[in-house]
């Protein structure tokens, strides 16, 4: 019997379309109770990319990976600011009014 050998790009499209799916179907299934510590999940895991976007762009010569993690840099500060941004209201729908 011979191997089959998948091409690695196809490989790696089938895992991106299939991470599409699962991640629509578990951010929509998620109840509106749990959406606050969803959104801090969300921001950990932003600050994660920032970290591995901060080596990418690192201080060397310039190249086509150094402009991506400078926009991931750039998204996932977005990211990250917007998350605080809609905790913090959602926590003050919370809140008792005075």
């Amino acid at each position: 019997m011979e191997a089959v050998v998948i091409d690695p790009f196809v490989f790696r499209l089938a895992i991106f379309v299939l991470a599409i799916f699962v991640g629509y179907y578990v951010v929509w299934s998620v109840t509106p109770a749990l959406h606050t510590p969803l959104m801090s999940v969300t921001n950990a895991i932003s600050s994660v990319i920032i970290v591995g976007a901060l080596i990418a762009a690192g201080p060397e010569d310039m190249s086509l990976a150094k402009v991506f993690g400078f926009v991931a840099i750039i998204l996932a500060a977005v990211n990250i600011f917007g998350g605080f941004v809609v905790t913090q209201r959602m926590l003050q729908m919370f809140r008792r009014k005075k």
